[in-house]
């Protein structure tokens, strides 16, 4: 084989190494070029990615096409630590939670749906008919631009110029004059799904943070009854709309998508997946 062959060869290579973890468990992580891991490609294949979101093509959902595999994963690259941490249990536990929230998000399903309603995640990638344009005038660091609308587009519904602003300033793009790319390139809009998911804003810690065990609760926190569990991630993405209160239909939504996923991933759900007692932030 010549050199330069050579060096291609190993600049596509992928392998896949096994690793033993404190608790014993034989883990596989996944090798691609450049070296960055990618756990996610190891715990979920496209296959299984089309089983969970079994809808999202249909001609009914305005998303057909645009959610693909990978997509996702290439999104996920940029993010290693995402479902890359604590052992393998934890790891498809975080998976599940993100896939729960992203589909309620996005989801197209009804109570009588075809295949039930925890099959219609991804079938949107805009909000539709918004309410306003989400800007907070009030916030100057994240200024918005004339014209433009903050409302909810990709996995996550990436809502508000505060937002926009810091997720763009992280990826690589202006979120504040060029918005709509979030609903135009598939990778970009996973990757401020996964910007929002492991970023920390403070006093609010990152859903990752919560799905590993990182979060460490502040006597705030204690007092406002924010345990950890998937209520908490609920609490970060829509706590002033959902939580606090009794049976929301909107909880319950994100609650019914966690159990699928978390079945279908073979894991538990862990505690505390409500926020009904927790206060906002």
């Amino acid at each position: 084989m010549a050199y330069s062959d050579a060096l291609l060869f190993v600049s596509v290579l992928t392998f896949f190494l096994l690793l033993v973890s404190s608790s014993g468990i034989a883990e596989a992580r996944w090798y691609g070029p450049g070296g960055k891991c990618s756990s996610v490609e190891a715990l979920v294949n496209e296959q299984l990615y089309n089983s969970l979101f079994l809808h999202k093509d249909d001609a009914a959902c305005p998303a057909k096409g645009f959610y693909t595999y990978s997509s996702f994963i290439q999104a996920a690259r940029t993010f290693p630590k995402f479902a890359g941490t604590g052992d393998l249990t934890t790891r498809k536990r975080e998976i599940a939670a993100f896939f729960a929230q992203i589909s309620h998000e996005t989801t197209g399903g009804w109570e009588t749906a075809p295949d039930g309603p925890f099959t219609w995640g991804l079938c949107y990638k805009e909000e539709i008919s918004p309410a306003s344009y989400y800007c907070d005038a009030t916030d100057k660091q994240w200024p918005c631009y004339p014209g433009k609308s903050y409302h909810g587009r990709g996995p996550i519904q990436l809502s508000w110029n505060f937002n926009y602003g810091p997720a763009g300033q992280a990826l690589g793009f202006d979120g504040l004059r060029n918005p709509d790319v979030v609903a135009n390139c598939s990778e970009t809009a996973f990757r401020t799904a996964l910007w929002f998911w492991m970023t920390p804003r403070r006093p609010k810690p990152s859903c990752h943070e919560v799905m590993v065990g990182e979060y460490r609760p502040t006597a705030a926190d204690a007092a406002a009854n924010r345990v950890p569990g998937f209520g908490l991630v609920t609490n970060i993405v829509n706590g002033g709309l959902e939580c606090n209160r009794t049976d929301d239909a909107r909880v319950n939504n994100r609650i019914g998508f966690y159990r699928r996923y978390c079945q279908i991933f073979n894991v538990d759900t862990g505690p505390n997946l409500d926020c009904a007692h927790q206060q906002p932030y």
